[in-house]
């Protein structure tokens, strides 16, 4: 049997022959499978190396640059691979395709016709797809190839091929000559006997060129993409670090004693925003708690001077009359000092009060029965002098409440009131609730003179004392009533009394109210 090796631009003649072989491929049609380790899939790379070594401010941008960085590699990489695996895939089913017809044709052949017959007649007439090649390497006959496959018949691998089928239908992505191409080897078998090779391959340039312009493209879109990202995060973190810059060097003002230093306005009304508008607010704080801590110092210095110049002058006084020979004279001097010992701690406990009540555990709630709570108050602040003292109904309610401090205001209250009476005037605890504003008044109203509504705001402040008629009160009273009266998350107000004199309202918010201590009542 003889066959004719054509050129590879020539189209082979048929050659002759006698018997009729039948190809038989394995599993009827030969199978195409990956390409083994020499076999690789070409992949783009996208890997950039971004490194940048920025100052203060912009060191958390390159951070978030090398992170894009990252990112959008990653993704080039995979859109890349994935280009090229899907032309790659395409290509390889193409000449699975080529190689599934080859089969089929020389299945068909009808009786008496040889295999190079058959496979002259089928690369005569199959019409291949643009810059796919057939190589059909047959023992003894020779080598079948159709026009434009010279480069591939002289591949080395093809070469080795065709003297030694592989064992296996091989796809491999390769180059042939200069040209990348896919590239697809399988044995022909008749009757379970290897007699030849059958090579295809296609030209991957044109998939190539496009892949190359895909990456450009990505690469293009991905430094866009981390331009406007690093400089969005730039600008950002930018303005962020500039206002904590400006709250740093506002503590750092603040710390060498300009208290009324602020951050202002920052125009926005974000995270940052808040920062600063707390910021400021933190130190409006601050600097009312120093000025208040100043004016309490000076009105301490102040109120305690007077009682000690007293004790003092009458001790030097005592001493230099020889009065200790006297008895009379230091009984008399004995309890003068005494009694201005006595408002002297008096004044620093109501002082030390008024201290802790700026504190977080300043108070000790605890459930209080209105009812007898206020009996008990009334029954105490008979004791405080001959007054037509009067308790309205009360309302059956339970309080959260700190008792004692709650006790000691209202008695603040009533001691003021027993001082702005004289005896047999009228003092009345109101307890009462009012529904629509949410609010539990205390009140203790008295029918003294009153406080003159010009004057009402001063008399809460520390040591004021408008329109007192007493010498020997310390002007604490009302401050310490606001102060608890605050601490419950209430207030304090100055009326008008029924009575003709004044009305102090310890006003408790209606959420301390628990619930009736007697439901059934």
């Amino acid at each position: 049997m003889t066959a004719a090796i054509p050129e590879p631009t020539g189209v082979p003649e048929p050659g002759t022959g006698g018997a009729s072989w039948v190809p038989q491929p394995d599993a009827g049609a030969p199978v195409v499978t990956p390409a083994g380790p020499t076999g690789q899939v070409g992949r783009g790379s996208g890997v950039l190396h971004h490194r940048r070594r920025p100052g203060t401010a912009v060191r958390l941008a390159a951070f978030h640059a090398m992170v894009l960085v990252t990112v959008l590699g990653v993704v080039v990489t995979a859109l890349i691979h994935q280009f090229t695996a899907s032309y790659q895939s395409v290509a390889a089913q193409s000449l699975a395709e080529e190689l599934r017809a080859y089969v089929a044709a020389v299945s068909r052949s009808g009786p008496g016709t040889d295999l190079v017959t058959a496979s002259v007649s089928y690369l005569q007439s199959r019409s291949l797809p643009a810059g796919t090649d057939l190589v059909v390497a047959l023992h003894g006959p020779g080598v079948l190839v159709t026009p434009g496959a010279g480069s591939l018949r002289k591949d080395p691998r093809v070469r080795r091929w065709m003297t030694s089928p592989p064992a296996t239908s091989l796809v491999q992505s390769t180059t042939v000559g200069s040209v990348a191409a896919e590239l697809l080897a399988a044995p022909i078998r008749v009757r379970s006997t290897t007699v030849g090779t059958f090579v295809a391959a296609t030209d991957l340039s044109l998939q190539q060129a496009q892949g190359g312009r895909v990456l450009r493209l990505s690469l293009a879109e991905a430094m866009v993409a981390l331009a406007a990202g690093v400089l969005s995060s730039y600008l950002l973190l930018r303005r962020l670090l500039r206002t904590v810059g400006r709250i740093t060097t506002t503590a750092e003002v603040i710390g060498r004693g300009e208290l009324d230093r602020r951050l202002g306005d920052t125009g926005s009304d974000d995270e940052v925003g808040q920062l600063a508008a707390t910021f400021d607010h933190m130190l409006d704080r601050l600097d009312s708690a120093m000025a208040a801590q100043r004016r309490l110092l000076s009105d301490v210095s102040h109120q305690l001077r007077t009682p000690l110049t007293v004790a003092r002058g009458h001790l030097e006084v005592l001493q230099r009359t020889g009065g200790l020979a006297d008895e009379h004279a230091t009984d008399e001097t004995i309890d003068l000092v005494v009694d201005e010992l006595d408002h002297m701690r008096a004044l620093v406990e109501h002082l030390l009060l008024l201290g802790r009540a700026m504190e977080p555990d300043f108070l000790t709630l605890e459930p209080v029965d209105l009812r007898s709570f206020l009996g008990d108050l009334q029954r105490a602040a008979e004791v405080l002098g001959p007054r037509h003292w009067t308790l309205a109904p009360v309302p059956d309610l339970v309080v959260h409440a700190d008792p004692a401090k709650l006790r000691g205001a209202l008695l603040n209250l009533a001691d003021n009131a027993v001082h702005a009476t004289a005896p047999g005037g009228r003092v009345a605890l109101v307890p009462t609730v009012e529904i629509t504003t949410n609010w539990l008044l205390l009140a203790v109203e008295d029918s003294g003179p009153g406080i003159p509504p010009d004057r009402r705001q001063e008399a809460l402040a520390r040591f004021a004392r408008p329109g007192a008629r007493d010498e020997g009160g310390s002007g604490l009273g009302l401050a310490i009533v606001k102060a608890v009266a605050e601490a419950h998350g209430g207030e304090v107000r100055i009326e008008r009394s029924p009575l003709g004199g004044a009305r102090v309202v310890v006003a408790l918010p209606a959420k301390l109210v628990a619930q009736p201590a007697d439901p059934e009542a």
